[in-house]
């Protein structure tokens, strides 16, 4: 990711913006969390937790409302795709999305654990 002569990171200042940026960047497709695991809304293709890798993730805060809080997730799958998949937190999170990214950090740690 680039940042400026600052040391900041301009377009992380809002979520659209943020997420602009993504796309530019190359993580274009659009994930959502199923049944079936992570879908690609373009692609059709369907992850499980296991073949995602999250490069990172951003948080953002609503300055004058608690609910307009959100994480964007910014993910590589095990057969290239590069995409994101938004989420809200707090009272207003998806826990099908918290349960399946749940199940990525624990696989991703056990296998940090298994080095």
């Amino acid at each position: 990711m680039r940042v400026n002569e600052n040391n900041s990171m301009p377009y992380m200042k809002s979520l659209a913006t943020c997420l602009n940026r993504m796309i530019e960047d190359g993580y274009s497709e659009d994930f959502q969390v199923n049944d079936q695991g992570l879908y690609g809304m373009n692609n059709k293709g369907v992850y499980q937790p296991q073949q995602i890798k999250v490069v990172n993730f951003f948080r953002f805060e609503g300055m004058s409302d608690p609910d307009d809080n959100a994480i964007l997730y910014v993910i590589e799958t095990d057969d290239g795709t590069k995409g994101t998949l938004i989420d809200a937190y707090g009272i207003y999170n998806n826990p099908g999305i918290g349960r399946f990214m749940k199940k990525v950090t624990d696989i991703n740690k056990s296998a940090i654990n298994d080095l």
